[in-house]
C-alpha cells in the first residue's frame, strides 16, 4: 500500500547504517515530525510527543497543514501544550507507514518495499531513533518527553537508554513491560491478519490484495481493549440498531455497540500497512524495562534519571 504522510510533514535522516537491537541495521532510514512553537535561545524549551501504533506525526494544525490533528485540543496557543511557551515535536514512529522507515517502504538494497524483509523491530529501536532526532535538531536535553501508549513504553526506553535526555516525563497509558493479557490480544490480533487468505505471508500489495478482514479483526480487538466493561455498559448497554435485520444476512450487526465498532474498524483499513501493525504490535510484547536488570521493572524504573532527579 502506499503511504499516507500529511501535508508539512518533515523529515529527519537516521545515522546510515542505523543499528537494530535485535540484528541487522537500516540504510537511508528517516523519520517523519512535524513542529509546533519555537526553539528558544537555550534550546531549553522542547517537548518531545511519542504517538501510539497508529497515529502519525500531524497532532494539531499548522500554517504547512491547517487540517485538524488527533490530538488538536492539547497543542496550541493557550491549549495545555502552549506553543507560546514549548517547542513541540512530534515524531511518527519508526516501523510505521506515515512517513517513518518501515516494512511499507522501499528497502534500498533491493528497490522494493521490504515487507518481512524488515529488520526486527524493538522499541528500544524507536527510542534510539527518536534520541538521534532529539540531537540531530541540536537539543541537548528535552524540557519533557510525552508519550501515550506505545509511545509510552518508546519514552521510558528513551530515558533509559540516554540518561538525562530529558528532564520531566508524562507518561499516559503507557506500561513499563508487556502484561501477559496485553500480549494475548496482540497475539490474536496478529493471528487474524496472518490468517486472512490476502495477507499472503506479507507479499499482499504485489497480489493485489489486502487483508481487510484480517485488519478488521485486530482493530476491534484492539478497541475492545482500550474501555472497560463498565464504561462499555454505561455508553452502549443494549441499544439496538433501528433497521431491520436483513434476510440475507441474519448474524449481521444487531447492537449498536457492533456498529461503533465495525465503523472504528472501517476508517482504519487501507490506512494502515498490515506489516507495519505486525512489527509494531509485536515491538510492544518484546518491550521490558526491567530487561536489564535481571527482569526487575521496579529496579529499571528506579533508575530513570533526568536532569539529576529520579522518578
Amino acid at each position: 500500500m502506499a503511504e499516507f504522510i500529511p501535508p508539512g510533514t518533515r523529515w529527519f535522516a537516521l545515522p546510515s547504517p542505523f543499528p537494530m537491537k535485535r540484528g541487522g541495521a537500516l540504510y537511508g532510514a528517516r523519520l517523519a515530525y512535524e513542529t509546533w512553537g519555537q526553539l528558544d535561545a537555550q534550546a531549553s524549551n522542547a517537548i518531545l510527543l511519542l504517538t501510539g501504533m497508529s497515529p502519525d506525526a500531524h497532532a494539531a494544525s499548522h500554517a504547512d497543514n491547517p487540517a485538524p490533528g488527533w490530538w488538536e485540543w492539547m497543542i496550541g496557543p493557550g491549549k495545555p501544550i502552549d506553543t507560546r511557551r514549548w517547542f513541540v515535536i512530534c515524531m511518527n514512529a519508526l516501523g510505521s507507514c506515515k512517513g517513518s522507515t518501515g516494512p511499507a517502504s522501499v528497502d534500498p538494497a533491493t528497490g522494493r518495499p521490504y515487507r518481512l524483509d524488515f529488520p526486527a523491530l524493538s522499541i528500544e529501536d524507536g527510542a534510539d531513533a527518536a534520541a538521534a532526532l532529539v540531537r540531530g535538531l541540536g537539543i541537548a536535553q528535552l524540557a519533557c518527553v510525552v508519550g501515550n501508549s506505545m509511545g509510552g513504553m518508546s519514552a521510558l526506553a528513551l530515558l533509559a537508554r540516554h540518561p538525562g535526555i530529558a528532564r520531566s516525563h508524562v507518561n499516559i497509558c503507557g506500561a513499563a513491560r508487556a502484561l501477559p493479557f496485553s500480549i494475548a490480544i496482540r497475539s490474536l490480533q496478529r493471528e487474524a491478519i496472518r490468517l486472512d487468505p490476502d495477507w499472503r505471508d506479507g507479499d499482499y500489495e504485489a497480489a493485489g490484495t489486502y487483508p481487510e478482514n484480517g485488519m478488521r479483526m485486530a482493530r476491534k480487538l484492539g478497541v475492545i481493549t482500550y474501555r472497560s466493561a463498565l464504561e462499555w455498559d454505561g455508553r452502549f448497554g443494549r441499544v439496538r440498531l433501528d433497521a431491520e435485520r436483513r434476510d440475507d444476512d441474519p448474524f449481521g450487526l444487531e447492537f449498536e455497540v457492533e456498529r461503533y465498532l465495525e465503523g472504528h474498524a472501517r476508517r482504519f483499513v487501507h490506512a494502515f500497512d498490515p506489516n507495519s501493525y505486525l512489527y509494531l504490535s509485536r515491538s510492544m510484547d518484546w518491550f521490558d524495562l526491567g530487561e536489564a536488570h535481571g527482569g526487575d521493572t521496579a529496579a529499571g524504573l528506579a533508575a530513570l534519571t533526568g536532569g539529576g532527579r529520579r522518578w
